[in-house]
């Protein structure tokens, strides 16, 4: 470790092509795309002990003590750089829960290596948020992602990107088992991906047991990450309908906990399955067609999930975004969770004066056209 370096580490947001829902089970497949919109981690050695975290997203920074292996806020006699007091402390761990979990799985493999955990000084900044505002395009895994990736290279850990994107996976996990972790993947490795996810919780109980320098060592069911092919004359359009959702917050209701298991689960994960697969063959070859095809197969399918199970994935924003693409000759679906979060919509991208009729016509329906478009890269 060198005194006074600083790693600046950038990530990210990422948005569902086709497979949500379907790919929180265990290798069953998604695809996303990485988009040019992230979030941005600085990370140097503290004067001081303990972590130091500033973000653009709470006011003030917060110094957080370490106490067996955990991250303690501070209490009211210690108060938070900045003025943020205790509340600001305990307070901010909800807003910084996703940073605080990557710092935590940070030192852990530092002190199963046998190495101090140094003082740090943390700041995040998010384009994925405007003026405290979410567009659900990932912003926890995509802030997930860069605070590992700066605090391994600040402690100097040398790790490929499998093992970063598993100590991401790990943290996330921790939080909330129940999510995928394609956000993580995507951020990690950027562009358009294929994605399946492990067994989280056999993730974690793995962990538990042996350790997290034998997680990154030792097989995990179910994964499956492979770099895509963009489409080669495609032009994808997103849409912003609301305030975001997450997968899990919809999945731990009680129309989906009691409507999973069922044969309509099953039948809707097998043909999930189906049309990611046959999107992964269309981008492959190119087929530009075919993947239009894959992509309202998609949206039928979450209409058909959302009429079963109740989940509310559709708001009237969303099928105001789908119907304007689609009359308009594209391809359009909820990107993610739903419930009056993105939408995506691919179009021929040579159509450009019907792509500019869309974005108006979704601004006059309350959808906000989001300029986003792909990154090609994941971390850096």
């Amino acid at each position: 470790m060198t005194p006074g370096r600083t790693v600046v580490r950038s990530a990210p947001g990422k948005l569902f092509v086709a497979g949500e829902y379907a790919v929180v089970e265990p290798g069953t497949p998604a695809v996303l795309v990485a988009v040019d919109r992230g979030v941005t981690v600085t990370a140097a050695h503290a004067g001081t002990a303990g972590v130091v975290v500033s973000s653009d997203l709470v006011p003030g920074a917060v110094h957080w003590r370490w106490r067996d292996g955990r991250l303690r806020a501070p209490g009211p006699e210690e108060g938070a750089r900045g003025g943020a007091g205790d509340g600001g402390g305990e307070g901010a761990r909800g807003a910084l829960a996703h940073v605080v979990a990557a710092v935590e799985t940070v030192g852990r493999l530092l002190a199963e290596r046998g190495l101090p955990v140094p003082g740090l000084d943390i700041s995040v900044s998010s384009r994925l948020h405007d003026h405290g505002r979410k567009y659900g395009l990932g912003s926890s895994g995509a802030v997930t992602v860069a605070t590992i990736d700066a605090l391994t290279s600040l402690c100097g850990l040398e790790l490929p990107l499998d093992a970063r994107y598993r100590l991401a996976l790990i943290s996330s996990a921790g939080i909330d088992p129940r999510g995928s972790g394609g956000d993580l993947a995507a951020s990690t490795w950027g562009g358009w991906i294929a994605y399946q996810a492990p067994d989280r919780a056999a993730v974690l109980d793995l962990v538990r047991r042996h350790g997290i320098e034998e997680g990154l060592r030792a097989p995990w069911p179910g994964l499956a990450v492979r770099r895509l092919p963009a489409p080669r004359g495609l032009s994808l359009e997103v849409g912003w309908t609301g305030s975001p959702v997450s997968t899990g917050s919809l999945m731990s209701g009680p129309p989906h906990r009691t409507w999973r298991g069922t044969a309509a689960h099953r039948a809707f994960v097998e043909t999930s399955t189906d049309l990611v697969r046959a999107s992964i063959t269309a981008l492959e070859a190119g087929d530009d067609q075919g993947l239009l095809r894959q992509i309202r197969r998609a949206r039928q399918e979450l209409a058909r999930l959302d009429a079963e199970a109740g989940l509310g994935i559709f708001t009237p924003g969303l099928t105001a975004l789908c119907t304007v693409a689609e009359t308009a000759g594209g391809a359009a679906k909820p990107s993610g969770a739903g419930g009056g979060d993105c939408g995506i919509a691919l179009f021929d991208a040579g159509a450009r004066h019907d792509i500019s009729q869309v974005r108006q016509r979704w601004a006059a329906a309350g959808v906000l056209p989001l300029p986003v478009r792909t990154a090609p890269e994941g971390i850096e």
